[in-house]
């Protein structure tokens, strides 16, 4: 892929979790209506939610018509240009429902299967991230690097907790293993965010069983073109099953102790 054709792709990113941030910051309700469930009553889909997804996926439409897409609400279509967008319009729904600063707006960029484009925008924090492949990542202005090595005893450690009840619990097991381990756990609410933090040098690792690609794409691109090492179980890649982000040497003992806890597994 060329530079310039990454160069646009990143510009209808910004564009679009720019313009969708603003929707979503300055439209949020007192009392938002709830459009729909998803997989508990705890999991609400708003109707900011999909509306934020409407207007990316129409920037998208007008600006890219031939790209593949893929929406955490719904919005599925292949595309014949070999680019598919994968979108999150509303990463850390209950932050946003309690009026909590920590969601973001996720948006990559496919080209054969790999993500080229990542951004993940904070209007409530005022920062955006992005990431382009081979090209870093960077904190509006800044570039980011993740922090240096420290032992794992000394690591700050994000995660996240499923709203199902069984997996929930498993996932409490796994944290009861790793908390021993480590200076301390955090749990952000916004996937896309715990995975930039770690870019930022905000937290030492990230990680997390039940991912969506719309969770992931754009945050763990962010992570890794920061120096952060990613990946799922040894010798996979990062995905549903285990998504791991840290710095290099934290990920070295960190990715063997989930493996062992079963983080994997429900």
């Amino acid at each position: 892929m060329s530079e310039e054709l990454k160069a646009e792709l990143l510009d209808v990113a910004l564009d679009a979790a720019r313009q969708a941030g603003e929707l979503l910051r300055d439209g949020r309700p007192a009392d938002l209506a709830v459009a729909a469930t998803k997989s508990s009553p705890i999991d609400v889909v708003t109707e900011m939610d999909i509306a934020a997804e409407k207007l990316i996926t129409g920037v998208l439409a007008g600006r890219r018509p031939d790209d593949g897409l893929l929406g955490e609400e719904g919005a599925d279509s292949p595309g014949t240009s070999g680019v598919r967008w994968v979108v999150d319009p509303l990463d850390g729904t209950v932050n946003y429902l309690y009026g909590l600063p920590s969601w973001s707006v996720s948006i990559a960029a496919e080209h054969g299967g790999e993500t080229v484009v990542g951004v993940v925008a904070a209007p409530m924090r005022r920062e955006t991230y992005h990431a382009v492949l081979g090209g870093g990542a960077w904190l509006d202005g800044a570039r980011l690097a993740c922090r240096a090595a420290a032992p794992l005893d000394q690591a700050l450690v994000g995660t996240g907790f499923a709203y199902l009840q069984a997996r929930k619990e498993q996932q409490a097991v796994v944290a009861q293993k790793v908390i021993p381990r480590v200076r301390d756990i955090r749990r952000g609410g916004s996937a896309a965010l715990d995975l930039s933090d770690v870019a930022a040098g905000r937290l030492d690792a990230y990680y997390e069983r039940g991912l969506n690609p719309w969770d992931l794409a754009a945050g763990e691109l962010i992570a890794r073109e920061a120096g952060a090492l990613t990946g799922g179980r040894p010798g996979q890649p990062a995905s549903g099953e285990l998504a791991l982000a840290a710095t290099p040497a934290v990920f070295a003992s960190l990715q063997p102790l989930l493996d062992e806890a079963g983080a994997w597994h429900d």
